[in-house]
């Protein structure tokens, strides 16, 4: 009545024969979140050369230290551009960098990262409502 299938399907799988490596949800969220941190790291950096703080010293060591527990490595520190930037505008790149960091840090359940971003979020975000004058002063 109906004649036997001769090929294989194009929808089958053939677990463990593929040729590229793949990743688990929580290395690929890993990676996602350890970029997202490298990338307040360098904005932090560049908030540093413009107006050094304790507050944003503290905050780059917090931020290198999760960098490294992520990675497995040290991240690689870009030294600040030669034309300063806008703090109100690195303030605010800071604040979605944490943010993102957050969602990140959420999905995957980590919650020293997850207190570091918030924490980074409110510090930025009074540093922006603080106005111009408090900026560069404010982590």
């Amino acid at each position: 009545m109906y004649e036997p299938i001769r090929t294989k399907s194009v929808h089958s799988t053939t677990a463990g024969t593929s040729d590229f490596p793949h990743r688990s949800r929580e290395e690929e969220l890993d990676i996602q979140l350890a970029g997202h941190l490298s990338a307040l790291l360098a904005v932090t950096d560049e908030l540093r050369a413009q107006a050094p703080s304790a507050d944003l010293d503290t905050a780059a060591d917090r931020l290198v230290a999760q960098v490294c527990r992520l990675r497995g490595s040290k991240p690689q520190r870009a030294k600040p551009g030669a034309a300063p930037g806008d703090p109100a505008a690195l303030h605010r790149r800071a604040h979605t960098l944490a943010g993102r960091a957050l969602v990140v840090a959420a999905s995957r359940a980590d919650t020293a990262v997850a207190i570091l971003a918030a924490e980074r979020m409110d510090a930025h975000a009074a540093a922006r409502a603080a106005g111009p004058r408090e900026l560069t002063a404010t982590g």
